[in-house]
């Protein structure tokens, strides 16, 4: 058991008989009235993000939880393959635990996160940034710009689509943002 004292970004709690994440909070004391915590908590199942606010002296059961690193083997018909690269045992997570997956290619680090008691998989994080390269792009037209972040959609080796600026063609390696699915830059060869 904790306080809402103990609240802080990232802490994992059991609320309403699930396991959630706090995204964000803000502790309130009003003039008048007892304290409150203004919560955001993500549902570690399915990604859902809810508003709560938590009374003054609420008490709250915290869930421990373990990031161990995967790597990323092959996809089937029952979801997502992945090696724990110490143990080599594998494991395999349903496709709706992983966000992003069209960005994951074969051999690449993955954080998963399970509950420590039930040893349960929880969710699939993809390291912030990964270098992917263009297997398709269409090519850019001279004057095709309305304005300054003019953008296309190109094709990246993993099957994503991601939209980048006008001067990236086949062949390059950009590097993503897989938290928005943004380019964030292109990398040298």
């Amino acid at each position: 058991m904790a306080s809402l004292a103990d609240f802080r970004n990232g802490l994992c709690i059991e609320f309403n008989d699930q396991i959630f994440q706090i995204v964000s909070f803000q502790h309130v004391k009003p003039g008048k009235g007892p304290a409150f915590v203004r919560t955001k908590l993500k549902n570690m199942k399915t990604g859902k993000v809810i508003d709560n606010t938590f009374s003054g002296g609420t008490k709250i059961t915290t869930v421990r939880v373990e990031r161990r690193p995967y790597q990323y083997l092959y996809q089937d018909e029952t979801g997502y393959n992945f090696m724990n690269a110490e143990t080599f045992e594998q494991v395999n997570i349903e496709a709706v635990m992983v966000e992003n997956a069209d960005l994951m290619k074969e051999g690449m680090t993955v954080e998963i996160t399970y509950h420590a008691e039930t040893e349960t998989p929880l969710t699939v994080d993809l390291p912030p940034f990964i270098e992917l390269e263009i297997t398709y792009a269409e090519p850019s037209e001279r004057g095709n710009t309305a304005s300054s972040t003019a953008l296309k959609a190109v094709t990246v080796e993993s099957g994503a689509t991601i939209m980048v600026p006008l001067f990236i063609n086949q062949g390059d390696i950009i590097k993503v943002d897989t938290r928005d699915r943004s380019y964030s830059e292109r990398v040298k060869k």
